[in-house]
């Protein structure tokens, strides 16, 4: 959610359309980089991650990430709403479905890995978000039982964004477009403002999800990433 409301504050702000898109994506993954550095404590504390797991992909979702954050910055602002697009729809499908894929194998060879690894930090780094969207999925697919894949989210999705956020810090250093306090591609004023938001509601948040039923959550989420979706897509 962090991506279209950045798109919908710069819009606002009068920042030049040719960045904007930028600005929020990597403003986003810079986000992540602090706020997920309490879900890596959280399941550190209760020793639910599989740090060789971690150390197995890790490698290859940083290489995908800083090179998607970096090349990103030579991609049309237009080209990037619509991959952004297509993947929220994507998700919001997958969200109201509630797909899940079934898990059939085990996990891959080194060199599986590292297709996977690259993939995840690609796509993730392109559209600014931590890649848990991607890598739970993969990890289910590969037996990996649910807790497991998730505290090893959480701890990829931490050097993902670090990684793709200054992928697209250096590759925005010299764009004459940005608005000041921007440090390539980050916004740090937005970057700023976020996370103080996010630690003041996360505790919402928290109360909420255990409140819902969690087919609910997915449903009513599904749907506003759909609408999202329609309106970057079709209504800029």
């Amino acid at each position: 959610m962090v991506v279209p409301v950045l798109l919908a504050t710069f819009a606002y702000l009068k920042v030049a359309p040719g960045v904007i898109t930028h600005l929020a994506i990597g403003t986003s993954l810079a986000t992540i980089v602090f706020t997920s550095l309490s879900a890596v404590r959280a399941q550190q504390r209760k020793k639910a991650i599989d740090w060789p797991l971690v150390r197995a992909l890790a490698p290859a979702v940083v290489l995908g990430s800083f090179v998607s954050g970096y090349v990103a910055g030579w991609i049309p602002g237009h080209w990037l709403r619509l991959v952004f697009g297509v993947f929220l729809i994507l998700a919001s499908v997958q969200l109201l479905l509630n797909w899940r894929p079934a898990g059939r194998r085990g996990l891959p060879a080194k060199p599986g890995l590292w297709a996977a690894g690259i993939g995840i930090g690609t796509v993730s780094a392109l559209v600014g978000i931590g890649g848990g969207t991607l890598t739970v999925p993969f990890l289910s697919w590969c037996n990996v039982e649910m807790k497991r894949a998730v505290a090893a989210s959480s701890a990829l999705g931490f050097v993902l964004a670090l990684f793709g956020a200054a992928g697209f810090v250096i590759s925005g250093l010299d764009d004459t477009a940005l608005p000041p306090w921007s440090l390539g591609y980050v916004s740090l004023p937005a970057l700023l403002g976020i996370i103080a938001t996010a630690v003041l509601f996360a505790p919402l948040g928290v109360q909420l999800s255990h409140r819902l039923p969690v087919t609910v959550l997915k449903r009513i989420f599904g749907v506003l990433l759909l609408a999202v979706a329609i309106q970057i897509l079709f209504f800029r």
